[in-house]
C-alpha cells in the first residue's frame, strides 16, 4: 500500500467535509481549518475545490466501472455475477464512505468531466441491466421489469454509505453474503 500523501490527506478531509456540508456549502477556507492550515498552502496540493470533487467522484467511478469489466467478462451465471456487484458495492463503500456520499449527492457539480462521468455510470448501468436481462433469459432470475429490480438494487447499494458508517464491527464479506440473500433472493421464504 503506497503511503498516504498530502493530497491524499486534503482528498479525504474535503469527502469527509463534503458529506457532511454538502459540495457547494464547502469553502477552501473550510477545509484549511479542518486541517489546521492555511487556505493559501491547500494550493500547493490542489488546484481547487472542484478537482477535489473529481478526484473523488472520477476515481470512484472509474473503480466501479473496472470491477464491472471484470465481472461482466467472466464466465459465471448471472446470479453469481449479481453477488459479485453486491460484494463490489460493499467493498467500494466500506473503504470510502465520505467519498460515496460526493459520488451520489455531488456529481451533477461536476464541470469537465460531467460527461464523462455520466458516460461511466450509464455503462455501469446498461452493464448492470445486461446481466439481469441474461439472468431472465436463463431462467435464473423471474421474468419481472428489468428497470425496476435494477433500481431497487442500485438503490439500496448507493445508499450503503449512509448505513455502513454506523457499523464498528462491519465484516464486508458477511455484509455482502447477506445483501446478495435479500436483493436477489427477497423477504419471502
Amino acid at each position: 500500500m503506497k503511503p498516504e500523501t498530502r493530497k491524499d490527506q486534503i482528498i479525504q478531509t474535503a469527502a469527509k467535509l463534503f458529506k457532511e456540508k454538502g459540495y457547494s456549502a464547502v469553502t477552501m477556507r473550510d477545509l484549511a481549518k479542518s486541517m489546521g492550515i492555511r487556505a493559501a498552502s491547500l494550493y500547493n496540493h490542489i488546484n481547487s475545490k472542484q478537482d477535489i470533487l473529481k478526484d473523488i467522484i472520477i476515481s470512484l467511478a472509474e473503480e466501479f466501472t473496472e470491477g464491472m469489466r471484470a465481472i461482466q467478462s467472466a464466465d459465471l451465471s448471472a446470479i453469481e455475477k449479481l453477488k459479485l456487484i453486491v460484494a463490489l458495492h460493499v467493498d467500494i463503500t466500506s473503504r470510502n464512505t465520505f467519498g460515496m456520499a460526493s459520488l451520489n449527492n455531488d456529481w451533477m457539480h461536476l464541470e469537465e468531466q460531467l460527461n464523462y462521468y455520466l458516460e461511466l455510470r450509464h455503462t455501469y448501468e446498461d452493464n448492470f441491466r445486461d446481466i439481469i436481462k441474461k439472468g431472465i433469459a436463463d431462467n435464473e432470475i423471474t421474468n419481472a421489469n428489468t428497470d425496476v429490480m435494477l433500481f431497487s438494487m442500485l438503490s439500496t447499494l448507493r445508499s450503503l454509505y449512509i448505513w455502513i458508517p454506523k457499523k464498528e464491527d462491519l465484516n464486508p464479506k458477511k455484509l455482502a453474503d447477506e445483501l446478495s440473500d435479500v436483493l436477489i433472493n427477497g423477504i419471502n421464504n
